[in-house]
């Protein structure tokens, strides 16, 4: 391939995050685009090691508007919702078909290869992502998965069909949903899409470093988990969709679980104009010796 880089919009949600900017520095060393969405209160700190080129300031009607999924108002943090409603916006306003929406902690992106896992060090990690996406009619949304759910020691598929994607989300642009809840989005966004026939794939071949929940200042560290821990994060989603979701405590902390089996019979349609060739297109991967 001639173009190694995405060609949908990549959008980092951060918070308080100026100092880390995990995503960002990522991004940056594999020289893939990226726009970084801030509140109006840390444009400052963020363009201090940001170019402003790449910032954008979240408009405070999207975190007036946002349905938060309960009666608390702005009593605390709305969480990252908002946010993701402006990037889904702003996406749409430039013509583009999907948009990939990126949490602020992730340090790196891999491929899984050989039970292998690779860095990547250039925007091919998303174009092949893509490129896959773009065979198939009904793919609402796909994104990589966390790379510690995948195991060296253990055979794996390539992707999943039909489960949540987690904090780096490629969404097609023309559906009729938007991000919603105070905490869970991601999750919910993948169950309503879910239970309307749609399909989300994620990918095991593609993924993501990032760091473990409440290991990173800033974000909704600060705002939620630190002060009041997971009871308030699983319970809603439980509020969200009771058919298919369940409170546990394991690890010493509040979970939810949530049963996916009633989507496996959503399948992939592809598009009819897609040919399919034989043999393996790694995107202008190579694999390379680290210097």
């Amino acid at each position: 391939m001639t173009n190694l880089n995405p060609k949908y919009p990549i959008y980092i949600i951060s918070k308080s995050r100026w100092k880390s900017r995990l995503t960002s520095k990522s991004l940056e060393k594999m020289n893939v685009p990226y726009t970084i969405v801030v509140e109006e209160q840390e444009y400052e700190e963020y363009t201090s090691v940001i170019d402003k080129s790449k910032i954008l300031i979240l408009p405070p009607k999207y975190k007036e508007e946002y349905d938060t999924f309960d009666t608390l108002g702005d009593a605390k943090g709305k969480g990252p919702g908002a946010a993701r409603n402006f990037c889904w916006d702003n996406a749409i306003e430039q013509g583009a078909e999907r948009h990939w929406v990126m949490d602020d902690n992730i340090y790196g992106f891999v491929r899984w290869n050989n039970n292998l896992q690779l860095y990547v060090k250039n925007g091919c990690f998303f174009r092949a992502m893509e490129d896959f996406v773009d065979r198939y009619e009904n793919v609402a949304m796909a994104g990589p998965n966390y790379y510690m759910f995948v195991s060296r020691k253990t055979k794996g598929k390539p992707f999943v069909l039909n489960t949540r994607i987690y904090s780096c989300n490629l969404i097609r642009n023309d559906l009729p949903y938007r991000w919603r809840g105070r905490y869970n989005e991601d999750t919910d966004l993948s169950l309503r899409m879910l239970k309307d026939g749609w399909c989300t794939i994620e990918f095991n071949a593609f993924l993501q470093k990032k760091m473990p929940t409440q290991t990173v200042k800033g974000g909704n560290t600060a705002e939620f988990y630190t002060k009041e821990g997971t009871y308030s994060k699983s319970e809603m989603q439980v509020r969200m969709h009771p058919d298919i979701s369940r409170l546990v405590w394991k690890f010493g902390r509040w979970h939810h679980a949530v049963d996916y089996r009633p989507f496996k019979n959503n399948r992939l349609i592809k598009k009819k104009d897609i040919e399919i060739k034989k043999g393996v297109d790694n995107h202008g991967m190579k694999l390379r010796t680290a210097k």
